[in-house]
């Protein structure tokens, strides 16, 4: 993952509407949820939850698949590895130690 991409991914991420959405997915997945299911679950209006939605896709951190009439959103789990990793590389790089508390916690969900 490139520095930009993992930029892109933290702008998209930076918005509370955004992390509770991507959240919920990841929860879902790997079912997923409409978007109806996801804007009801925000509150917002379908047009205004849709930007978010935007953002999100853009980011490569939302994937669509078009189900009959429906639209399913997917959390990109590849793209939340990625993110994940780009954070934890420099460190476990450097000073492993550092980062086994990380990986048993991560490894135990």
């Amino acid at each position: 993952m490139t520095t930009d991409t993992a930029l892109a991914a933290f702008a998209a991420l930076s918005h509370p509407t955004r992390l509770r959405a991507f959240r919920l997915l990841i929860e879902h997945e790997p079912a997923g949820l409409t978007t109806g299911q996801l804007v009801e679950a925000s509150g917002l209006s379908q047009s205004t939850f849709s930007t978010h939605l935007a953002v999100l896709a853009k980011a490569g951190l939302v994937r669509a698949e078009k189900q009959g009439r429906q639209q399913i959103q997917r959390a990109s789990i590849a793209a939340l590895r990625d993110l994940m990793l780009f954070l934890a590389k420099d460190c476990c790089k450097r000073r492993p130690d550092l980062c086994e508390p990380l990986i048993a916690e991560l490894a135990c969900c």
